[in-house]
């Protein structure tokens, strides 16, 4: 389909918006070869709105604009990375002597520079978001985030109508929160099927992450010519005048909205919803709202996933509380059996249903909404079918299993967990049909105009079809659901077995199996944590560029959780010796001399996580400004425990670029300056002389010890030369990796360094499988496959003498049996050089 095809509600899930050929009149653009030397396509209003004579095309971008606004665009262009949002400029003066705020990006060989006239207040907005950014900051639960957010954004953009969507599972949206005037009809409640927004504009969504529409009437201004020398039109993906398709325009207009902008939120690198503003007259944002509105949503789609995350990590501790509690007292029942029928209201906390049955010899306890008791023999043969040792579910279960729709009405949705070894007795988990419990929030004798594409294009038919599209379903199950499920199942087949006639041989399994649980539920506790962490940070200082606070962010978080593995692993402490080496480690293979002197001295959890930050604010200075940052620089850290036990720690940094004290004083400087005195009651001194920095810090003798009273030891790492991996270029690799984003990365990782990526498998048979009738050169072992160990791929390949290394994500060799005790371990996530250096190890 080309832009110039008519669209319509057949085909307009394949309308290529991003290639409108027109922008909306509030800006003007101009389009150049990559370097933005020569003019290529224009809008056709340049003429009248940047003052052009004649046809620009095929003219120097100097001569038409200024070459001192055409030298600040190509230097803006510069910082601008391909394929990423636009650079802004505020306020440039053009040869006309006008002045405008121009957006340019790089995409597909163009640069494209859009136009429109300046803003008198710049500051203003950015103030106003950065007071709203201090108003969400302190709010602690998703639903009060949500519905604040809905009236800050009306009041800080004037908007008639606010609205949050939230994107399920199946694509469909839901009006989470509202905020309007008070004459206008409520959409709170509304639902929408996936079907109104196209999965070319939900990822068009995801690249630029606002959208202005200016006037639902607007007239398109075309972009000259429309193809180029090469017959393609010009990408506009990331524009902010990008045009609007003529369907999404017809919508609003059935609606009386004259004007709308959006927001995305984007959670988990996802489009978890939208921010979605209305208004019933024309109404244009200047940039500079605008960018204060993508800062404010940015900030929002953070805070939202640490809320989220956070509620995650309280309701599986709930969960886990309510599981041991079970767990506790069956280890002295003596009937198992009616224990479990005891505590059926218990399970019920374990997972949100509607109802819970459970299904034990042939005989149900149910509480809450299931299905009827005729058909629940029938239902337990059917998950003998399809459980198969494991969790299964299905929100819509007429879809599965005959005769299901006769009580569809009151249950659609099933989660089954097999309790037994054997597939007999299950917990099964029922959820009602979705549309029984909503409402249309609005005036439901409301009617809407209707325009030549029908009147499927107003919001209460647009509800009516989505409640038809999810006749008989109910909610679906989320993935953290299934994995609580997997956890009940995992503990209560391990009790079971316990008060088995195998009682021995399977109290083994169901240990393992425990251990196995803990390591997993302690592995992801880490990560929500280290989500949560994101919430204790400085505001972005200012003048700092997003980038830069999410890269200092990024490196503040990885130093938390290299304490939080380490104080795990140790017995609630760590080395400071081995801090050292973690937070150096990035740096060990450049150009400059790293020398650690010291005795063997132990700090407990509290120093060990202070001191990870302090030490990756300096490591990160050094590399940045300081001595690790040129050939030939040294830094000598030295430590030693007084007569009181007080350790006393020196960085010195010699040899590197000449040292300026700081202009100001950023986060990162007042982390390290006040975080030892503050909360440890240490010392902090940080000296800034000419020829590099010296740091000396004092820890209180109650956060430290010489643990092992030994001797003290001196480590230096030495300038290291360029490491050749040019040995294993053309060599094939199995990986083993049951995550789909880890194994994408390692297969990059490996098909970078010239290596082939000849097969991943994400199961223990697949990858048996594979080597029954191929040998690999070397392979890469996830240590844990879910449930399954990768312990049989490990024995096979060593009986077939193929090299191989594990990874794991528990630390250094938490899950790992003795008797691969030589063999290799790189830690996730992956690091190039360690997973290159361990591979080109063992095919030695």
């Amino acid at each position: 389909m080309t832009a110039h095809q008519h669209v319509d509600l057949t085909n307009c899930d394949r309308e290529p918006i991003h290639i409108p050929g027109s922008i909306q009149p509030h800006g003007s653009l101009l389009a150049c070869d990559a370097s933005a030397g020569t003019v290529l396509r224009h809008s056709q209003n340049v003429g009248a709105m940047l003052g052009i004579e004649g046809d620009p095309n095929g003219r120097s971008l100097s001569d038409l604009i200024g070459s001192s606004a055409a030298h600040d665009i190509r230097n803006a262009l510069s910082r601008t990375p391909e394929g990423a949002r636009s650079s802004l400029l505020f306020g440039q003066r053009l040869e006309n002597g006008r002045r405008y705020d121009v957006a340019v990006h790089r995409f597909k060989g163009n640069a494209v520079l859009e136009f429109e006239p300046a803003s008198e207040e710049v500051a203003q907005p950015l103030e106003l978001a950065r007071a709203m950014l201090g108003r969400i900051s302190a709010i602690d639960t998703p639903e009060r985030l949500i519905r604040d957010t809905a009236r800050l954004v009306q009041g800080m953009l004037g908007y008639d109508r606010v609205m949050i969507y939230q994107f399920g599972q199946d694509g469909a949206g839901k009006v989470m929160a509202e905020a309007k005037r008070a004459d206008l009809e409520s959409f709170l409640g509304q639902y929408f099927p996936s079907s109104d927004i196209p999965q070319q504009a939900r990822a068009l969504y995801l690249k630029n992450t606002i959208r202005i529409i200016s006037d639902a009437n607007f007239e398109r201004i075309p972009v000259v010519p429309a193809l180029d020398a090469s017959g393609e039109p010009l990408d506009l993906s990331f524009a902010h005048l990008r045009s609007v398709s003529p369907i999404h325009c017809e919508y609003l207009r059935n609606m009386g909205v004259g004007a709308s902008m959006s927001i995305s939120v984007i959670v988990d690198g996802a489009l978890w919803g939208m921010i979605a503003c209305h208004h019933y007259a024309p109404r244009t944002l200047s940039m500079a709202q605008r960018v204060a509105a993508e800062m404010f949503g940015e900030f929002f789609s953070l805070h939202l996933s640490a809320l989220r995350h956070r509620r995650s990590l309280e309701v599986a501790t709930a969960a886990r509380a309510a599981l041991d509690s079970f767990l506790s007292e069956a280890v002295g029942a003596a009937d198992i059996n009616q224990l479990m029928r005891d505590r059926v209201t218990d399970f019920a906390q374990l997972i949100p249903a509607d109802g819970v049955v459970l299904w034990i010899n042939g005989t149900a306890t149910s509480i809450g909404t299931t299905a009827p008791d005729a058909v629940l023999p029938g239902l337990a043969r059917f998950a003998e079918t399809v459980a198969e040792g494991r969790v299964w579910a299905t929100h819509k279960l007429s879809n599965v299993l005959a005769g299901a729709e006769d009580y569809a009405s009151q249950v659609s949705g099933v989660l089954i967990v097999p309790i037994s070894q054997r597939p007999r007795d299950f917990l099964f988990f029922f959820r009602r049909e979705l549309v029984q419990t909503l409402d249309w929030a609005g005036n439901p004798d409301k009617t809407y105009e209707v325009g030549p594409l029908g009147d499927r294009l107003t919001p209460r038919k647009s509800f009516a079809i989505w409640k038809e599209t999810v006749h008989h379903q109910s909610a679906p199950w989320t993935d953290q659901e299934r994995e609580f499920a997997e956890a009940t199942r995992a503990a209560m087949v391990g009790v079971i077995l316990q008060h088995s006639e195998l009682l021995a041989d399977e109290r083994a399994k169901a240990d393992v199996r425990q251990r196995m649980l803990n390591e997993e539920l302690n592995h992801r506790v880490k990560n929500i944590l280290a989500v949560i962490k994101s919430l204790v940070t400085s505001p972005n200082q200012d003048g700092q560029s997003l980038a830069d606070y999410v890269d200092s962010l990024r490196g503040r978080i990885q130093a938390l959780s290299l304490a939080h593995d380490q104080v795990i692993r140790g017995d609630g402490g760590g080395s400071l010796l081995d801090l050292l080496n973690a937070e150096l480690s990035p740096y060990q293979t450049s150009s400059a001399t790293i020398t650690l002197t010291g005795p063997n001295t132990w700090m407990d959890a509290r120093s060990f996580s202070i001191m990870a930050l302090v030490f990756h604010e300096l490591s990160t200075n050094a590399a940045k400004y300081g001595a690790l940052s040129r050939p030939g620089g040294e830094l000598k850290v030295e430590w030693k425990l007084d007569a009181v036990g007080a350790c006393d720690i020196v960085w010195q940094e010699r040899k590197g670029p000449e040292v300026r004290p700081p202009s100001r004083r950023g986060f990162g400087t007042v982390l390290v300056d006040r975080s030892i005195p503050f909360d440890l009651g240490g010392e902090s001194n940080v000296d800034y002389h000419s020829d590099g920095v010296t740091a000396r810090f004092r820890i209180p003798p109650r956060f430290v010890s010489n643990r092992a009273q030994l001797a003290t030891v001196t480590k230096v790492h030495q300038p290291a030369a360029a490491t050749d991996f040019s040995s294993l270029k053309g060599k094939n690799v199995l990986i083993v990796e049951d995550q789909m984003l880890i194994a994408l990365d390692l297969e990059q990782i490996l098909t970078d360094s010239g290596m082939n990526a000849a097969a991943t498998a994400t199961s223990l048979r697949e990858a048996l499988v594979y080597l029954g009738r191929e040998r690999p050169d070397c392979a890469v072992l996830d240590v844990n496959l879910g449930e399954e160990s990768s312990a049989p791929i490990a024995r096979h390949l060593i009986e077939a003498g193929i090299p191989f290394i594990f990874a794991t994500g528990y630390g250094e060799r938490g899950s790992i049996s003795a008797e691969f005790e030589g063999v290799p371990v790189v830690r996730k996530p992956y690091d190039t050089a360690s997973i290159l250096t361990q591979l080109r190890q063992v095919l030695s």
